[in-house]
């Protein structure tokens, strides 16, 4: 079951990925487009046991650029051009992160692995600061054009708490994860409808 949901998820957010690039929300379609990845790694981990390459492209999609990806978007759409090119060089650095950090200790079981588990502070402190500050510019945007986008503001702040919620839950049920990654996706481009 974990799979097929996992799967699924990556499907649906690789779709809406699609959508928000078409109607040029690049930002938010790299956020979608790091869900999609991350369920992909969720899928493959499930279905075939996690090894360091899988948990890589999690931790890299997942942990390091979901939410700073979409905090990024959310100050384009509020006329904040720089954070364009703040938002590229961060998208190089944890790459870079997720490229040459050492991933130690053994992958036994087809169960999300605990980041503390397998790399060192320095990349899991990035990912906490990062995914913060992208949560936080998320919520400053949304509140700040509350008046002028009620509905679609609450359905961005619904998105980025389905993502946390797909974050925390990767610990505990993989399946309830990836409903989470789908569901953030879908109501992320709802709000761009909207």
């Amino acid at each position: 079951m974990n799979v097929l949901l996992s799967f699924a998820a990556a499907l649906v957010s690789l779709r809406l990925a699609g959508l928000l690039a078409r109607s040029r929300h690049y930002a938010w379609a790299g956020g979608v487009l790091s869900f999609a990845a991350a369920a992909g790694a969720m899928a493959w981990g499930a279905a075939h046991g996690w090894d360091a390459l899988s948990f890589r492209v999690w931790y890299l999609a997942g942990a390091l650029l979901s939410a700073p990806l979409l905090g990024v978007g959310s100050l384009l759409l509020w006329g904040r051009r720089w954070a364009a090119p703040v938002g590229l060089v961060y998208v190089g650095l944890a790459a870079g992160i997720a490229v040459v950090m050492p991933v130690h200790g053994a992958f036994g079981s087809t169960s999300v692995p605990h980041a503390q588990d397998h790399i060192d502070a320095l990349p899991r402190v990035v990912a906490i600061a990062a995914s913060s500050l992208g949560t936080v510019a998320v919520i400053v945007v949304a509140a700040a054009t509350l008046r002028r986008r009620a509905l679609g503001n609450a359905l961005v702040v619904a998105a980025v708490a389905a993502a946390a919620a797909a974050s925390a839950l990767t610990q505990t049920t993989v399946a309830a994860a990836a409903a989470c990654f789908a569901l953030a996706a879908a109501l992320l481009y709802a709000a761009v409808r909207v």
